[in-house]
């Protein structure tokens, strides 16, 4: 029986980088980035993790019309078993309350460009009969603040989407694992004081794993933010508008 790949759309990404060392050993991997030629230091940590070869495919997940292409390019390297979408940014909330340009861009690759992706893999993967999607979504998106609303939206418009995708894909085969984690520690957030109940790109690594192998649509991390933003559902607005990020 073929061993389906695991890919990574994203793969600078630290947290992408750490889900595919813990499911490398003896599958292949895919790590899909601009620049492919320097990810030398990611395709080495899966293959140290036990990945039977590691290809690299050049991806601008900014470019839209570039999906199908390197989708494609990945299919054709063997059956896929699981595609974990890594990619994003975080912006400059300051920025965006004045450059609408910063604020779009924000927007394009958080969501747009995350649906572009998702909907071009779900054809492949149905078509495959098989495959598992992880998804990022965030707390950020749960209940939009007004302190990081640019990349909130983008992420509540994400989790929308990727439920409903989820809820399609039912019966296909294909599965999709949304994750929602709350302050990551790691070089998106460098120099950002960390937020309550932040975790780390290695915690949230054994999060995903540890939901994939459990065959959950859902996953929060850590999991006492999943009581903690029910509860801030139900903050009055007045206050809620003074939140921190």
């Amino acid at each position: 029986m073929t061993v389906g790949s695991v890919v990574v759309l994203g793969g600078r990404s630290e947290i992408g980088v750490e889900v595919a060392t813990r499911l490398a050993a003896g599958r292949p991997v895919v790590l899909a980035a601009r620049r492919r030629g320097d990810l030398a230091a990611e395709s080495a940590a899966v293959a140290a993790a036990g990945a039977t070869v590691v290809h690299t495919v050049e991806f601008d997940a900014d470019r839209l019309t570039d999906h199908a292409r390197a989708l494609s390019e990945i299919a054709e390297l063997g059956p896929i078993d699981t595609v974990v979408l890594a990619f994003g940014i975080l912006g400059d909330q300051q920025r965006a309350e004045t450059d609408a340009q910063h604020a779009v861009n924000i927007v394009h690759t958080d969501y747009v460009a995350q649906i572009s992706v998702l909907t071009h893999l779900a054809q492949l993967l149905r078509a495959q009969g098989s495959g598992r999607i992880v998804v990022f979504s965030s707390v950020a998106g749960v209940r939009v603040r007004r302190a990081n609303y640019v990349y909130g939206s983008a992420k509540a418009g994400l989790d929308g989407f990727a439920s409903g995708l989820g809820d399609a894909l039912h019966g296909s085969g294909v599965s999709l694992l949304l994750v929602r984690p709350g302050f990551v520690v790691g070089r998106m957030t460098e120099g950002m004081t960390p937020a309550p109940l932040s975790s780390t790109p290695d915690q949230v690594a054994d999060a995903v794993v540890r939901a994939l192998g459990k065959g959950r649509a859902r996953v929060w991390v850590p999991g006492l933010l999943r009581p903690v933003f029910f509860g801030m559902r139900m903050l009055p607005q007045a206050i809620w508008r003074r939140m921190p990020r």
